[in-house]
C-alpha cells in the first residue's frame, strides 16, 4: 500500500498528525499502521477484489487520530479529521462517506458490523488482543489509563477486566478467527493463572 500515493502522504500526514502522542504507551502512530497493514492483510485473506482497499486502507490509518483531541468518546472526530483531509486533497465525497462510516464502526459499542469492510477494521483495531504480544500490549494500555486519567489501576482489577474483555470478545472474519482463536485460548489461559496466583 506505501506504493499507492495516496496512502504514502496520508501515512506521511497521519504521522505528523500524531507526533504529540508520542508519550502515549498505546496510542501512537505504530498502532495506526499496524491496523492498517493488518486492514490490508485481511482483505487479501478473504479474496475480496481491490475496489475498496484502499478506502479500509485510510480508515485503519484514520481511525484513531482523535486522540490528539480528547481520550474519551473520541470515534466522531477521527471521522471528522479523516473527510478534513480527504476533502483538502479532492478526494471523492462517496469513498469519504464509506471511510467515515468505517472509522464510527470501531467504536466498543458499535457490535453488529453492517457489511465486510466494518467486520475487518474491526477486528484489525483489536487484534492484538488474541495475539502473541497481546500482555505487553495490555501493559502499554493499562499504563496509558493510568496516565491519562491520573490513576492507579491494581493488577487484579486490571486482568479481571482484560479477561472479561478476552471472554466478550469476539472476531468477525473468518480468517481472523482461523488465525487468532488458538491463541486467545492460550492468552485467556494464562490470565486465570495469574489471578489465582494473586
Amino acid at each position: 500500500m506505501k506504493k499507492n500515493p495516496i496512502i504514502a502522504e496520508a501515512m506521511i500526514y497521519v504521522n505528523k498528525l500524531l507526533l504529540p502522542l508520542e508519550w502515549l504507551y498505546y496510542h501512537q502512530y505504530n498502532h495506526s499502521l499496524e491496523v492498517m497493514e493488518r486492514c490490508v492483510y485481511l482483505w487479501k485473506k478473504e479474496k475480496l477484489d481491490d475496489e475498496k482497499l484502499e478506502i479500509l486502507a485510510l480508515a485503519g490509518l484514520f481511525h484513531d487520530t482523535g486522540f490528539i483531541i480528547q481520550y474519551d468518546d473520541n470515534e466522531y472526530i477521527w471521522a471528522k479529521i479523516a473527510r478534513n483531509y480527504l476533502t483538502s486533497i479532492l478526494y471523492q465525497e462517496e469513498k469519504i462517506k464509506i471511510i467515515e462510516r468505517l472509522i464510527l464502526a470501531t467504536k466498543p459499542s458499535y457490535l453488529e458490523p453492517k457489511d465486510i469492510l466494518e467486520e475487518i477494521i474491526k477486528d484489525a483495531d483489536l487484534d492484538n488482543l488474541w495475539r502473541e504480544d497481546f500482555f505487553e500490549k495490555n501493559e502499554k494500555m493499562k499504563k496509558e489509563l493510568e496516565t491519562i486519567k491520573k490513576i492507579k489501576l491494581k493488577d487484579p482489577d486490571w486482568d479481571h477486566a482484560s479477561l472479561v474483555l478476552l471472554n466478550e470478545h469476539k472476531y468477525y472474519t473468518e480468517s481472523q478467527k482461523e488465525e487468532r482463536e488458538w491463541k486467545k485460548i492460550e492468552n485467556r489461559k494464562m490470565l486465570e493463572e495469574m489471578l489465582k496466583e494473586l
